[in-house]
């Protein structure tokens, strides 16, 4: 019989260790290590085994699979087109944002026969949801389960298309005995439904915990077992919600699809663009309308500025759904290439709508907005501002230069500011007036009133 040994994993970043720390050496997090049992290897010698499944890649069909409609439009765009068979997708978000309404939708939606096994609710507490939701149920099967060797009982019964797991950090392997939510408990659970998915060929839907600071539970080796991995975000003061890709194998990352909350459920925000700009007042100081790329996603969005004098020796910088850091530079930039003195004032900088964006294209609707605000004077009707700001005042180009313009055509507007490096690569005539820009100074003198 082999030895036990015992070991403490970090559960935040899987940095192992022979004694219990306090904080972790690697991420710096406190009382983070779990006691975990490990069996020694033996030390008997390993034969020698044949290898059978080696193949030439001109011998393997490159074609993609037929993917599975989740019949919500949204969750199959950051999918890349739906759920390919024999693939793991991990969803991740906070407690209470929507992970399991969503799931439990697309398990209505879907032709396909699903297994929802839940760890965390009873099958009652299930079945009074999808009423709620109102859900197809005549494909789905329920378990409340979390022994994953019964689960492989019941899929080997069931035989489904689609197996959905929520959650992660409830399940366990009976031959391991670290308890459940365990680094070692998730990592092979996971592993292990990996594996059944590729040998079977079933879609496999995990539904994770995330820490406080919003990064995904469990080791970090987790992301890099599963095939896609999905971030369900959004601002608990708003009823938007938004399904992002940080990793898929099998299509873009950075997509996102937009859902909007209600009591019946989830439903798809076909035209975000429209529904950011709904309540934008044109004569109002400080604001200043932006195109974003989300994905392969054109969005227009609105950038408020709010520029006060500050009353105490250091002046407040607060950002929502901007980088603060971003904005400390961009300041500096104002301040030192476009004259606007901003050491003694508070500049509070807002994306309406409760997004998040972390695209340098926007650098130039920031600046805009906050010259705006501190000259009180607002922004011309009918335009568009984006590019990137560099260190020195210039406008830099940026990217799908031509979707932001089509976005913006599309919404009415008639004016368009782009760096003018992007000026050569248009290819498509539009019936917007376009400008050019090569410095911030002279981009806000043409933009304000």
């Amino acid at each position: 019989m082999a030895k036990q040994r015992i070991k403490y994993v970090c559960a935040n970043c899987g940095y192992e260790s022979l004694t219990w720390l306090g904080k972790c050496p690697n991420c710096n997090e406190w009382n983070t290590f779990s006691e975990e049992f490990v069996e020694a290897k033996s030390g008997k010698k390993k034969q020698k085994l044949n290898v059978d499944n080696i193949y030439k890649l001109s011998e393997v069909n490159g074609e993609e699979d037929v993917r599975i409609k989740t019949g919500i439009k949204e969750f199959d765009r950051v999918l890349g087109g739906g759920l390919i068979f024999g693939s793991v997708v991990l969803i991740g978000g906070d407690p209470g944002i929507g992970k399991s309404t969503l799931v439990m939708q697309a398990a209505g939606s879907m032709n396909a026969k699903v297994l929802y096994v839940t760890g965390e609710e009873s099958v009652k507490q299930i079945s009074l949801r999808a009423k709620r939701l109102k859900v197809n149920d005549e494909n789905v099967y329920l378990l409340s389960e979390t022994d994953l060797d019964l689960i492989t009982s019941a899929i080997d019964k069931v035989k489904p298309q689609i197996v959905i797991i929520d959650s992660i950090q409830t399940m366990y392997k009976p031959t391991f005995e670290n308890a459940p939510g365990t680094v070692t408990q998730i990592r092979e659970s996971t592993s292990y439904l990996m594996h059944l998915a590729k040998t079977i060929g079933f879609s496999v839907i995990i539904v994770g915990h995330v820490t406080k600071d919003g990064y995904l539970a469990g080791p970090k080796v987790l992301e890099h077992i599963v095939d896609t991995v999905l971030q369900f975000e959004g601002e608990k003061n708003y009823s938007y919600r938004i399904l992002r890709a940080q990793k898929n194998r099998f299509g873009n990352t950075n997509e996102i699809g937009i859902f909007e909350m209600h009591e019946d459920g989830l439903t798809e925000v076909k035209n975000p663009s429209e529904i950011f700009l709904s309540e934008r007042n044109d004569d109002l100081t400080g604001a200043v309308v932006t195109a974003s790329m989300e994905g392969t996603r054109p969005i227009l969005l609105e950038v408020q500025a709010l520029v006060t004098p500050t009353n105490f020796g250091n002046p407040q910088r607060v950002t929502t759904g901007f980088d603060y850091r971003r904005l400390s530079i961009l300041l500096a930039v104002l301040e030192k290439r476009a004259g606007f003195k901003l050491s003694t004032y508070n500049v509070f900088l807002n994306i309406a709508g409760g997004i998040k964006i972390d695209e340098p294209a926007i650098d130039l609707a920031v600046c805009t907005a906050i010259a705006s605000s501190l000259t009180n004077k607002p922004a011309k009707n009918n335009f568009v501002v984006l590019g990137e700001v560099g260190l020195g005042g210039e406008i830099r180009s940026v990217g799908h230069i031509e979707k932001r313009i089509q976005e913006a055509e599309k919404l009415g507007f008639t004016n368009i500011v782009i760096p003018q490096n992007n000026l050569k690569s248009l290819k498509r005539k539009s019936k917007i007036t376009i400008l050019t820009a090569e410095d911030v100074s002279s981009v806000i003198q043409k933009i304000l009133k």
